[in-house]
C-alpha cells in the first residue's frame, strides 16, 4: 500500500514511517502541507496520515483543495494533539475518514487502523 505521512514533528514522520515500513507499505513523508500537496498530487497514495496544525498549509486546508481535485484519491487519517476544534465529526466534514489524537499510544493500533480503513474499500 503507498502512504503519505504529512506532519511538522520530525518524531511523528519518523515513527509513522519505520511502523509503516516494517508493515510492508510504501511510505513518502513531507514536513508541511505544501510539500505534501505535491506528492500528494504526484504519487497518489492509498492513504494519507495528515497532520492538523502545520506551516504553510494546514491539514484541513489541505485536505479540502484535494477533496476538490477529482484527481487526488485515498482515504485520511486527520491527526491533531489540538482537540478543542477537531473530533470525528468534524473531520469528516472535512473529507477526512478517521480523526486520531496524538500522542499516539499505540503507533501499531495506527498503522492496524489506517490498514483496516484501506481494505474495507
Amino acid at each position: 500500500m503507498k502512504i503519505l505521512v504529512v506532519d511538522d514533528e520530525p518524531l511523528v514522520r519518523l515513527s509513522l514511517r519505520r511502523s509503516l515500513e516494517k508493515s510492508g507499505h510504501d511510505v513518502r513523508v513531507a514536513e508541511d502541507g505544501q510539500f505534501g500537496r505535491e506528492i500528494w498530487d504526484s504519487w497518489m497514495p492509498d492513504l494519507v496520515y495528515l497532520d492538523v496544525l502545520m506551516p504553510r498549509l494546514s491539514g484541513p486546508d489541505l485536505l479540502k483543495l484535494q477533496r476538490g481535485h477529482t484527481a487526488a484519491s485515498g482515504k485520511v487519517i486527520l491527526m491533531s494533539a489540538f482537540t478543542g476544534e477537531y473530533d470525528l465529526n468534524k473531520a469528516k466534514a472535512l473529507g477526512a475518514d478517521l480523526f486520531v489524537l496524538k500522542p499516539f499510544e499505540d503507533i501499531f493500533a495506527i498503522v492496524k487502523m489506517g490498514e483496516d480503513l484501506v481494505h474495507a474499500q
